[in-house]
């Protein structure tokens, strides 16, 4: 087995984002208010669609930043939303996960 290959249903090695990667977390985060992300690399898993997990520099903007690293998952609505428990297809869901909030 070689060491880009990965398990059904496992997650790839952190790699640097490609345009297709940065378009996702752009759309993800827009509208979002608070601390800035800007992501760095990022690793996919492929089950019913494709989720994300992007490290971050983070930013929370005060009087004195904080400046810290954060992962955010991105989990895209399944292209069979309907049938999943809990998931309406209202849209992409999102989370940071960093020293104040893990998971």
């Amino acid at each position: 087995m070689s060491e880009q290959a990965v398990l059904v249903g496992g997650w790839t090695a952190y790699h640097k984002l490609t345009a297709e990667d940065q378009a996702v977390f752009d759309q993800a985060l827009k509208g979002f208010v608070g601390v800035q992300y800007v992501p760095f690399e990022v690793c996919t898993q492929v089950v019913a669609g494709t989720n994300y997990r992007f490290k971050c520099k983070s930013t929370v903007p005060l009087a004195k930043p904080i400046h810290g690293e954060a992962v955010v998952q991105i989990f895209p609505p399944s292209p069979r939303s309907d049938l999943v428990a809990g998931q309406g297809g209202e849209g992409e869901r999102s989370q940071a996960v960093g020293p104040n909030n893990q998971q």
